[in-house]
């Protein structure tokens, strides 16, 4: 194995937790998806590392490709499922008032 060929393995095997870790500790939940696609991803390169080529296609077929598409819709409804809750909320809250001054 040559020198650089044991500096990626070493970067990938510290990128890997440091990832992991990043996906589960933040708070903005569409940078949880994009670093949870990008883990996806460098899980498929270590596939490839590991000369498991079958394995690294549905890992980023699936790992990141499918599941990260169903997770940025479902975030993209949960975002507009708020937005009609909020507003439905404050049409009830006009809709007392007027009922008040009526």
């Amino acid at each position: 194995m040559t020198v650089s060929a044991w500096v990626f393995d070493m970067v990938l095997a510290a990128g890997l937790p440091v990832l992991a870790w990043s996906v589960l500790h933040t708070r903005d939940l569409f940078k949880a998806v994009a670093l949870f696609i990008a883990y996806g991803l460098l899980i498929a390169i270590i596939w490839v590392r590991l000369h498991a080529p079958d394995v690294a296609l549905a890992e980023a077929a699936i790992g990141a490709g499918l599941t990260g598409a169903l997770l940025l819709d479902t975030l993209g409804r949960i975002g507009s499922r708020d937005t009609i809750e909020s507003d439905a909320s404050q049409s009830a809250a006009g809709e007392r008032d007027q009922d008040k001054n009526a």
